[in-house]
């Protein structure tokens, strides 16, 4: 049942803005059915999905913004492409964004402010992300030789050149989720992390195991209702995600740490793996939503973006943005009806649990009085999350909003609240409200 709608977080003087809907493709572990396309394959198949599931007239989108992190060369306006592929109109204009794991977050709220400054009233947003083929460069002494053989003139200038070559020339460079500040993989930073917040290897299994079991449950009882079916060409039809896999604690015992040897926490079981995927949403101003016969899924409120020290505070994001988008809007951690956080690592997600139920780190850290304290667990990623669901870097944000809507909806909650770390030490966080129905 719906519980009466008390406070709401609308603002005199500002527009309401709405999520009209969402959709994604399905999220595929990397190198599997979606091996042979490329990003804007799945872009396309999101926004056509969006546009199909919502009949909206392709000509009333005033703009598109789209998140991806890998870029492909030769897609680099993803969003661009992704749009003509899809059939929208070519009067449309668009943009990629990119903020690491919060790529499509940035798009949604690129969005949201496009809307709420009376600039558009309709405008699509989304993500995608393609890690079965990444970008992988010649070394930067033989791309140095490559231009300057384009440039040499004379037959004699081009022998020189090849003269020069060395087989260590030929190594290539490949890329790596590494941040560029401090050379160090992710997935060290949050074996360091959980160890600094004494998260032990038992704790992580769990929850990567709570992870894949409510996912299988919400896959088998069909609540994951924002997929699209994608096609895949001289392949079959594919319908759902296909990383979920519920397995047992003793089976993820026997995996070796994967970032710290021998006795790191983080593994690949712990942990999200690479994927496949894209997703779009259509974001509007409530009264053009209406006047156009549409049904809001939710309310798109209060958000902020946060960044620390992307040595030890790379995925702390969620703690330091919570208590700023809560003040915000007025409400306090009890008011919240459903929680969805992005799960980077096991490890990474209990150490923001942990650090938001701590004074000493409000205190010492964040220069608060009090800490914010930590999501209950049975309102906190009911439908599993990015270990078990997939994370498609760029995609994974347009998810979290769809889903937080979804579950609402589902649970007659008022409000739901999403939040995600992202490499550089960046984070965000956004309140969602309900929509009366």
């Amino acid at each position: 049942a719906l519980k009466p709608l008390g406070k709401t977080l609308s603002k005199p003087g500002v527009r309401n803005v709405v999520l009209v809907e969402g959709v994604r493709t399905p999220f595929l572990q990397a190198g599997t059915t979606y091996a042979d396309l490329m990003a804007h394959d799945l872009a396309r198949g999101a926004l056509q999905g969006l546009l199909n599931r919502t009949a909206f007239p392709k000509e009333a989108v005033d703009y598109i913004v789209y998140g991806t992190v890998i870029q492909e060369v030769k897609t680099s306006n993803v969003a661009r492409e992704a749009a003509l592929g899809a059939g929208f109109s070519d009067k449309t204009p668009a943009h990629t964004v990119t903020m690491a794991c919060i790529s499509s977050n940035q798009a949604m709220t690129t969005a949201v402010g496009l809307v709420a400054s009376g600039q558009c009233d309709a405008v699509v947003a989304g993500g995608v992300e393609f890690m079965s083929d990444v970008p992988i460069r010649h070394s930067r002494k033989m791309r140095k030789m490559m231009l300057s053989l384009n440039r040499a003139r004379t037959l004699g200038a081009r022998l020189s050149l090849l003269g020069s070559l060395r087989l260590s020339h030929l190594v290539p460079e490949l890329p790596a989720v590494s941040e560029f500040s401090t050379a160090e993989m992710m997935g060290h930073s949050a074996d360091r992390l959980a160890a600094a917040f004494g998260i032990s290897r038992l704790d992580q299994d769990e929850f990567a195991l709570r992870s894949h079991v409510l996912a299988k449950k919400a896959q088998d009882e069909g609540l994951l209702t924002d997929i699209v079916d994608f096609k895949v060409p001289g392949k079959d039809i594919v319908s759902k995600d296909n990383g979920i896999r519920p397995s047992t604690m003793e089976q993820m015992s026997k995996l070796k740490p994967a970032f710290i040897k021998p006795h790191g926490t983080v593994t690949a079981a712990n942990s999200s793996y690479l994927t496949d995927g894209a997703s779009a949403v259509l974001i509007m101003s409530e009264e053009k939503a209406l006047a156009m016969g549409y049904k809001p899924k939710a309310y798109l409120r209060d958000f902020v973006y946060v960044s620390q020290d992307p040595k030890d505070q790379l995925l702390l994001g969620p703690t330091y943005a919570i208590p700023k988008v809560l003040e915000r809007s007025g409400l306090t951690l009890a008011d919240i009806d459903a929680f969805e956080f992005h799960e980077a690592f096991a490890g990474q997600v209990l150490a923001n649990l942990t650090a938001m139920e701590s004074d000493w780190f409000a205190q010492n850290c964040m220069g608060r009085k009090a800490k914010v304290g930590a999501p209950p667990m049975e309102k906190f990623n009911l439908w599993g999350g990015s270990l078990s669901l997939g994370h498609p870097f760029a995609a994974t944000g347009c998810r979290l909003v769809t889903m937080v809507a979804h579950r609402l909806k589902k649970e007659g909650g008022q409000y739901g609240l999403v939040a995600a770390c992202a490499a550089g030490g960046q984070g965000h966080a956004m309140l969602v409200e309900a929509c009366p129905q």
